[in-house]
């Protein structure tokens, strides 16, 4: 292991000192000129000003501090024949330390890339912090992606080796790694490895590897790292174009882990040792940054979900581990929403009611004491001890105090729901480019419907602001990111003159500090007219107005009027997680007050069913009432044969919609909303 001395000299560098110019005096950073590098072995000059003057540290710095606190601490946790198996801190550095070892055997060079492709594990973590103690970068690969879009990532990133989870896995690389001229070695860490080849390794055959590698030559590449240089890569998922390898410094993982993270109200494990359930993509920054390298900063204790977690095992793992903390993507929410729905319909009338009335005291209660720690009334107290705490129980947030919600818009629809289990789900806006976080709610941050307000240390602008107020959100910060890979024009246009990272996000500030998202530039709709729609809120508002709609999509760029696609909510597969024809409850019910006898999809498309099109008429004219003018009013729609999906490519990995993807899946759909 390293010797004390060192260990030494890392706590030492973790100490920040006071004023900026001692920071600057006393940082051990590479050589840089410029804010920004698209070479993966650049280095950047660090945003450390006056509002942001905390010393930077390296991964392995953050992990060693970390192991001196909570060494005997649980960190990570994986269940196995249904039992529940931990490893400590101390542990799981030392594991990192074997891996990063391995990775140095199999031939890592420095700055060339170790891909992951597969679902959450300990294993995952593992080869993440092994491949950047071995002076790699880390490079997450969607489980969801196709063998070519994993070649893309590899070959972009220069993978040396990659890490994967399964045979399922395993099969997407070998078809492709004939084209990898880098690729040396393939590791397996999940199910034994079905056939022997050449250069494949099950996880416990890599961990050996690396054995006789000594210490000595580890911590002399550990030691040669700085701040500023690149450790991980983040694709993104590419709705608009070839994904973009978004390149983050260890100074912009830990300070976000170390500093942004305190916006969320975590508490260190010497406090009270945090917990949560780890299941979202890692590939993906908001997952890495809440369960990988936040946990690693405070001590919190990581669970791991069985992989179909979002096909229906989620709720029984949170309900079995009681996490003090949740992240989840809008839809996840959405779907644990639909599934209360399912279960409180089912229930009998008195208790229906008694629900109903608990869930609006609690939305009234906490509308009104939205930002203040104020007393809740004895009615709320009444309210949430006869029926929510239960409630809440069934999802398995009996000891959750902090839920949040990212990634995505999430619609009000969802929020107010939530608000009735006495359960604030706290937004969180930022993009890969900016580490994740840079907006955030919290319990000193929350006002409805904005995503908080900037985290500390980081500034925020808007630019271009119209006449409304409205501008691009644009952001700065230790948090902004060091360029895309290998794309010099991407990053020009994404980073103005002065450095400030140009979001695309269209939003307005309020006098307190709030800011308020209205729309993507890139989604904006700009009708034939010149009129600029932006689609969410219409949208939104239709999903209000009709429980039966899963997914509402808006049309009208460079038309003469708004149309609009829908989908109904039904049940999805439970293997292959694609929609069904079936309803769900929830549709059921819808078309049951209608009069209509609809269970499934086919029963109502194609004007089959009167009533039910009838019903989405009247809504659609609702909103349209409501709209500020005549362009913003949906003219013509139609309901889809079935719902969007993952599989189907009309979400994106976090769930996000990829509307570029649906105008060219239903183009013969929208051209008939045209025909003259």
């Amino acid at each position: 292991m390293t010797d004390p001395g060192r260990e030494g000299q890392d706590q030492d560098a973790y100490q920040a000192p006071r004023s900026v110019e001692e920071v600057l005096a006393s940082a051990v950073l590479a050589p840089a000129q410029s804010l920004w590098t698209t070479e993966a072995s650049g280095s950047v000059r660090l945003r450390i000003d006056e509002d942001c003057p905390e010393e930077p540290v390296t991964i392995h710095q953050m992990f060693l501090a970390s192991v001196q606190k909570y060494g005997g601490l649980f960190a990570l946790a994986t269940k196995k024949k249904d039992k529940w198996e931990n490893i400590t801190f101390s542990e799981y550095y030392h594991c990192s330390r074997k891996a990063a070892k391995s990775f140095l055997k199999l031939g890592l060079e420095r700055f060339h890339s170790v891909g992951i492709l597969g679902f959450n594990s300990a294993e995952w973590f593992i080869s993440a912090i092994g491949a950047i103690f071995a002076g790699g970068i880390m490079t997450g690969i969607y489980a969801t992606n196709s063998p070519e879009a994993c070649h893309y990532v590899a070959s972009d990133s220069r993978a040396d080796i990659i890490v994967v989870e399964n045979q399922k896995q395993l099969d997407k690389i070998l078809q492709i790694k004939d084209q990898l001229p880098h690729l040396k070695a393939i590791v397996q860490y999940s199910e034994p490895l079905q056939k022997k080849l050449p250069n494949l390794y099950s996880w416990e055959e890599f961990l050996d590897l690396g054995l006789n590698v000594p210490d000595k030559e580890l911590d002399d590449i550990i030691s040669s790292q700085r701040p500023n240089q690149c450790c991980v890569l983040i694709y993104t998922s590419g709705t608009t174009g070839m994904p973009k390898g978004v390149m983050l410094s260890q100074d912009n993982i830990t300070w976000t882990a170390i500093h942004a993270s305190r916006a969320g109200d975590m508490q260190p494990a010497d406090t009270r040792q945090e917990s949560l359930v780890s299941y979202l993509p890692l590939s993906h920054i908001a997952a890495q940054i809440y369960d990988l390298w936040t946990g690693i900063h405070w001590g919190e204790l990581v669970y791991f979900a069985q992989p179909d977690a979002l096909k229906g095992s989620l709720v029984a793992t949170i309900r079995e581990v009681r996490p003090s903390s949740h992240m989840g993507v809008p839809r996840v929410w959405e779907k644990m929403m639909e599934k209360m729905k399912e279960g409180i319909a089912q229930c009998g009338y008195m208790k229906k009611k008694l629900v109903a009335w608990a869930m609006s005291v609690s939305q009234e209660a906490n509308q009104r004491c939205a930002n203040k720690d104020g007393e809740k009334p004895f009615l709320f107290a009444l309210a949430d001890g006869l029926v929510l705490e239960k409630l809440r129980a069934e999802l398995g947030f009996s000891c959750c105090q902090k839920f949040f919600s990212g990634a995505a818009p999430i619609g009000s629809e969802t929020v107010q729901f939530f608000l009735g289990l006495n359960i604030r789900l706290y937004e969180a806006y930022g993009m890969s480019e900016s580490t994740g976080p840079h907006f955030m709610s919290g319990p000193k941050a929350y006002k409805l419907p904005s995503c908080g307000k900037v985290v500390p240390g980081c500034k925020s602008k808007l630019a271009d602001i119209d006449a409304d107020g409205t501008g691009e959100v644009c952001f700065w910060g230790r948090n902004v990111f060091m360029g895309y890979l290998n794309m010099e024009d991407k990053t020009k246009e994404a980073l103005d003159e002065e450095g400030w990272l140009r979001s695309g996000d269209l939003g307005k500030m309020d006098g307190e500090g709030f800011l308020y998202i209205t729309g993507r530039i890139k989604e904006l709709i700009i009708t034939a007219g010149g009129e600029n729609v932006p689609p969410v809120p219409i949208e939104d508002a239709v999903k209000q107005e009709l429980p039966i709609i899963s997914n509402a999509m808006l049309i009208g760029d460079k038309r003469k009027f708004l149309s609009m696609l829908l989908t109904l909510k039904c049940l999805s597969n439970t293997e292959t997680m694609e929609p069904t024809d079936e309803l769900s409850l929830e549709a059921v019910e819808f078309c049951q007050v209608l009069g209509s006898q609809a269970t499934r999809v086919s029963d109502i498309i194609g004007g089959r069913d009167k009533s039910v099109y009838q019903s989405i008429q009247e809504a659609i004219g609702r909103v349209n009432s409501r709209a500020t003018s005549n362009a913003q009013r949906v003219q013509k729609w139609t309901i889809l044969p079935r719902d969007f999906s993952i599989s189907g490519g009309e979400l994106g990995p976090t769930m996000k919609l990829r509307r570029p993807v649906v105008l060219k899946m239903y183009q013969s759909e929208i051209e008939n909303f045209y025909k003259d």
